[in-house]
């Protein structure tokens, strides 16, 4: 700790925080500007055993450590002072609930005394983040004695325990600091509290042993054994592990003999680990009536949430056969309310127990191989001859073409669903990334760069225009930013999901309150901000600019499309299954 800590109660019981935080394991503080979080603030900044981070805006700067904590798995800290700044935070606070995302967040408030008076800066933060949060707490008033830094150390590890375990998300202190906001000497300075004590106090901080129980039998292994015509649906994914995980839904479908479907945000899309059983066109082949009725399974194992597909969604409600899904986790996973029994295991440990013997392709899975077969040469023959800038082209081209192992963010709305039909399978170990807990656009590009800042290698962050001026702040802090981001930046000018919908038949209003384009010139924007800018022109451009990423620093490139054509061509290219 720095000895200036030592001057005053808050200075102390702010250098402990960080102190123990660190001991535990912390590597990271993302910091917003403000005066009451300065007792912990200076304690981060300070500290040379882990790396801080200032950002202006506070909801820039929470997804950014979120994207940091979906890589390392870690917990980050995130720092802001009272009032409306903690606000901010809420919508990273809700994705990282849903996400399973771990995040340490330390919010600055008023003392008791100050609450419900019209002080400034001074709102009700008490439970603000509602019921989001694994676990909440206010500490106490800081108070310079040794039982008090014992009962601040205690529980600092109890809430980075929580956010581990047994699933891992968000946790809330709220701090609340009386004045003495500097490093200055003051009178509550107590100097019975040496930097030797304070360093023993720091030094008894436990590590606490953090995992997840896993059961050691599993129910219905004899009807999941005995069952052929089965199907198995691997969700979107962001594991720890990445190729154990790959291996063991492998392992599973070779145990089985069943036929998978792979989401695009599954690491299996891009797996290094050869052949493998999946069907990537499930969307498109789901849209023939005959084949809906005759793909039928008897049962369906399904691992993480369901793919973002509505046609795959409604077929499973239609056949509504019995599911099993894999998750270790305690989240509801079926939105559609099936037939469905949870098994608390992760797929490593469902194969382990599964001890079943390896099986050839049944019959039902090589009818879905023989369709997809059909597919890909047509999708392959069709997106190869399109000549105009159409969006589902972009995600085909990236997975034939990023260099190897490139972190890929896609981000929600329309980039996320043609990403779905149209990224193509590969061996190449690129590694999925986003944001869909609660699916929202808030903060695409700040998480983004968190996910570029951990890799220190380039990165790939494919996005519509409203995502990104949405979060259009994040480039404020692109100097700070470890690693490579390049944003392949879709401007079709507005909200060009919508032209999907029923709603788009009917203008007004459609274009102003659905649409609602904005007509930004992005070059513009990015040399504000000393970001490097590209306009493609045609495809030959931008595979030049994708075949090798800038190691280093931000940069835009901007493909304009047309939404409305985009909207005509790709139902045709989705619905058009006679050839099947």
């Amino acid at each position: 700790m720095n000895k200036l800590c030592y001057t005053n109660k808050n200075f102390l019981w702010g250098g402990v925080i960080c102190d123990v935080l660190v001991k535990l394991g912390v590597e990271l503080a993302v910091i917003c500007p403000g005066s009451r979080s300065a007792p912990w603030t200076y304690g981060f900044s300070t500290n040379r055993k882990l790396e801080s981070i200032a950002f202006l805006d506070e909801r820039s700067a929470s997804f950014f450590a979120l994207g940091v904590a979906k890589c390392s798995h870690k917990p980050v800290v995130l720092v802001c002072t009272s009032g409306t700044a903690v606000a901010n935070f809420f919508p990273a606070v809700i994705e990282a609930k849903y996400s399973r995302v771990p995040l340490i967040v330390l919010t600055a408030d008023r003392p008791a005394e100050l609450k419900g008076c019209s002080a400034g800066q001074t709102i009700d933060q008490s439970k603000i983040f509602a019921g989001y949060p694994n676990w909440h707490t206010e500490l106490a008033m800081p108070s310079a004695t040794e039982y008090r830094l014992r009962y601040l150390r205690q529980t600092l590890t109890q809430g980075f325990e929580r956010c581990l375990y047994p699933v891992a998300g968000p946790v809330h202190f709220n701090i609340p600091f009386d004045e003495l906001l500097a490093p200055i000497k003051g009178v509550n300075a107590k100097p019975e509290i040496t930097d030797r004590v304070v360093s023993r106090i720091v030094d008894e901080t436990l590590v606490p042993g953090v995992g997840r129980l896993e059961p050691v039998t599993l129910p219905h292994k004899d009807n999941i054994l005995d069952t052929r015509n089965g199907l198995i649906i691997a969700g979107a994914t962001q594991p720890e592990y990445v190729r154990e995980y790959s291996t063991a839904v492998k392992k599973l479908a070779d145990h089985l003999g069943w036929p998978i479907l792979v989401d695009v945000l599954s690491p299996l899309r891009n797996t290094v680990l050869g052949d493998i059983n999946q069907v990537i066109n499930y969307d498109h082949i789901l849209r023939n009536p005959a084949l809906r009725r005759n793909l039928k399974p008897d049962l369906v194992l399904s691992i993480g949430p369901l793919p973002t597909s509505k046609v795959l969604r409604k077929w499973l409600q239609e056949i509504d056969v019995e599911t099993y899904m894999i998750d270790n986790g305690t989240d509801n996973l079926d939105p559609l309310h099936r037939r469905t029994v949870k098994l608390f295991m992760s797929p490593a440990n469902f194969v382990n127990l599964l001890q079943g013997s390896y099986r050839p392709l049944s019959k039902y899975g090589k009818v879905w191989l023989k369709l997809e077969s059909k597919i890909d040469p047509h999708m392959q023959k069709t997106l190869d001859a399109c000549d105009f800038m159409f969006e589902g082209k972009i995600p085909y081209l990236l997975s034939k073409h990023l260099p190897e192992e490139t972190p890929v963010f896609i981000a929600n709305s329309t980039p996320i669903r043609d990403a779905e039909y149209f990224w193509q399978k590969n061996t190449k170990g690129y590694c999925p990334f986003f944001n869909r807990g609660a699916n929202g656009i808030d903060g695409t590009l700040s998480t983004a760069m968190g996910v570029a800042h951990h890799n220190g290698k380039p990165t790939v962050l494919v996005t519509g225009d409203l995502a990104f001026l949405h979060d259009a702040n994040g480039l404020l802090n692109a100097t700070k930013m470890r690693g490579g981001l390049t944003v392949i930046l879709i401007n079709n000018n507005g909200g060009g999901i919508f032209e999907n919908l029923p709603i788009s038949k009917f203008d007004p209003p459609f274009e102003e309150y659905f649409v609602t384009p904005q007509n930004v010139d992005f070059e513009k924007l990015a040399d504000a901000h000393g970001v490097g800018y590209k306009r493609v022109q045609t495809w030959t451009h931008f595979l030049d600019l994708i075949k090798k990423l800038p190691e280093k620093g931000l940069r835009i490139i901007e493909i304009r499309t047309d939404r409305k054509r985009d909207a005509e061509f790709r139902k045709k290219l989705l619905d058009e299954t006679n050839y099947l």
